[in-house]
């Protein structure tokens, strides 16, 4: 999940008051177009992150992320799969000092970098389960988005207790790494599942935040629309990692 500061818990900032003395209408206007660029930004990556594995996954290009005479991961795809980190950091903390065409390119090399990493998972698990989980994914998304974005609901307080789940998941998965344990990958799997479907409906809110702070700005509503794509990505990817690892059918 992308670090980025949240209107609802920073202390002396009123979301509201950029649209102070704008109409409604105007205001749930702007809103509607800001979210509408931010989901567009978000299935945009995810359709290029997914051509991408298509790609490599069914053509002689997956020779250049696994070494077919050894089954060895090349440095390829060490690099696809670290790059992104990279890229998530330099788009959370140097937003400020880059434009929004900049971010927005690096959002799209973040989302293509990860498709070449991901191919990969066509040989782990079988096409039919991956489809299957990325349907039910997409869909569970949409409606946990939907949810945050409607709810009257303040979800900030959920904010520390998802990020130390986020934390409690990996510390878990390295120390499974040693362990081996069936059963504590698949409590990981379910638990990894619930936090991310969690950080949908957080940071949709959160996003939806971010527009009242910064309406009337065109460069940072440009910007934030793109963390908060990256965002929605994020826990949309990690949301069907973590069911795939639960629920798909490995070759």
């Amino acid at each position: 999940m992308a670090n980025w500061q949240d209107p609802r818990t920073t202390t002396g900032v009123n979301p509201a008051a950029a649209t102070v003395g704008v109409p409604r209408a105007a205001r749930d206007a702007g809103l509607r177009s800001y979210m509408l660029s931010v989901y567009n930004y978000m299935a945009s990556g995810v359709l290029l992150t997914g051509i991408i594995a298509l790609l490599f996954a069914n053509s002689s290009l997956m020779n250049l992320v696994v070494n077919t005479a050894t089954g060895q991961p090349t440095l390829l795809y060490w690099v696809a799969l670290f790059a992104p980190l990279g890229i998530v950091f330099g788009l959370s903390f140097g937003i400020n000092r880059i434009s929004a065409t900049t971010a927005q390119g690096l959002f799209w090399l973040y989302a293509a970098l990860l498709g070449v990493a991901l191919s990969t998972l066509f040989l782990i698990y079988t096409g039919v389960s991956i489809a299957q989980t990325f349907f039910a994914v997409a869909a569970a998304f949409a409606g946990l988005s939907l949810w945050g974005y409607t709810t009257k609901k303040d979800l900030s307080g959920w904010g520390s207790f998802l990020i130390m789940g986020v934390v409690g998941i990996f510390v878990a998965l390295l120390i499974n790494l040693f362990l081996r344990s069936p059963a504590l990958d698949l409590a990981i799997s379910a638990i990894g599942v619930l936090v991310f479907a969690g950080l949908t409906a957080y940071d949709t809110q959160k996003i939806k935040s971010v527009y009242f702070a910064v309406a009337g700005n065109g460069e940072a509503l440009a910007k934030t629309a793109v963390i908060g794509a990256l965002n929605l990505y994020i826990d949309f990817l990690n949301m069907f990692l973590f069911l795939l690892r639960f629920m798909g059918d490995r070759r």
